[in-house]
């Protein structure tokens, strides 16, 4: 069985409420069919009339809830939560209004900052910024995490490496040039991440241009604390560095570079020093080896909140709303 087809099955043993605010786009609509016929998640839909009867032209919607914001009896009480939840930032009641009634990413964060919803899935047709934004106003990071950051779950055709060939690659969307203390959290949450999805155990290579000290550099002295600093702050997982890519995946490869290291030729979880690395890494393995790419998917939130590549396939939605439920029941 796939990763992605394990991940609906268990998506579909208890279903959580995903919101797709991108109604406009027709990849999504198809997606929302999919997931909701097939009993992936219970869909609730942002949008207009007039919108979904072009963008769900063809597609079997009618087992999702469809919420327009301009006549929802739920509004004016998200509007008043948001004010509250803002206040402090001065935000105004017609600022508030105008928020949830013209970015729909604001009324699905608030949709699960109520209890109405468990997650959101965006980012089809819009930024990054404009996904993340409102979750972090909103929803905010969970307790005890330093940040919110972003992976890709890579699963690799007729890989021996990693497990059975999938893999987490972290960051590859969200956090540009790292500090040790951000790159140990990285390595912390994709472990953790890995784990809950892949239900194997996750081994952790932080990855460089450098095997241990084969060369010198300020940018391999940072993955070298970096990696000080999640032995240290996340024990109960396997996570040795620096190690380069060979040497994380390979085995005679780690026997040579890295013999003492029980991480080295047996990693799945790949932390890389940057977004230029990891974004560059994906997109190699992606289009090179054909890879299926899930993601960005986000970690650290207090709730899922998970952005798409604008590239993105109707599969891929799909595959990431099953992914997203599946954190939610975790939750």
């Amino acid at each position: 069985m796939s990763f992605i087809e394990n991940i609906k099955i268990r998506a579909k043993s208890k279903k959580m409420k995903i919101v797709l605010p991108e109604s406009m786009d027709k990849r999504v609509m198809e997606a929302a069919a999919i997931a909701s016929n097939e009993g992936i998640a219970d869909i609730i839909i942002i949008g207009k009339d007039e919108v979904l009867k072009e963008s769900a032209k063809g597609f079997d919607i009618s087992k999702a809830t469809i919420i327009d914001p301009d006549t929802s009896e739920i509004t004016e009480e998200l509007i008043n939560k948001l004010v509250e939840i803002r206040k402090n930032k001065g935000l105004t009641y017609d600022e508030a209004k105008k928020y949830l009634l013209t970015d729909y990413m604001y009324y699905a964060c608030m949709l699960v900052k109520t209890g109405r919803a468990d997650g959101v899935v965006s980012g089809a047709c819009h930024s990054t910024a404009n996904t993340l934004r409102p979750a972090l106003q909103i929803i905010k990071t969970k307790p005890g995490v330093l940040l919110v950051s972003a992976f890709f779950l890579m699963v690799v055709p007729d890989c021996e490496y990693g497990a059975n060939g999938t893999f987490i690659f972290a960051d590859a969307g969200l956090e540009q040039n790292p500090t040790p203390e951000r790159l140990a959290a990285i390595a912390g949450s994709s472990a953790e991440s890995f784990k809950l999805l892949v239900q194997k155990e996750p081994i952790v290579a932080m990855l460089s241009h450098s095997t241990k000290g084969s060369a010198k550099h300020a940018d391999v002295d940072k993955v070298v604390e970096a990696t000080k600093l999640a032995k240290t702050n996340f024990p109960q997982y396997k996570i040795d560095g620096e190690l380069q890519l060979d040497a994380a995946l390979v085995p005679s490869v780690a026997s040579s570079k890295a013999p003492n290291s029980e991480v080295a030729g047996h990693a799945n979880v790949l932390v890389f020093p940057d977004l230029d690395a990891g974004n560059i890494g994906y997109k190699l393995v992606q289009r090179l080896a054909k890879a299926e790419a899930y993601g960005p998917i986000t970690q650290g939130i207090a709730a899922p909140i998970n952005d798409l590549s604008r590239g993105c396939s109707t599969e891929d939605i799909v595959g990431v709303i099953a992914i997203t439920a599946v954190q939610a029941q975790s939750k």
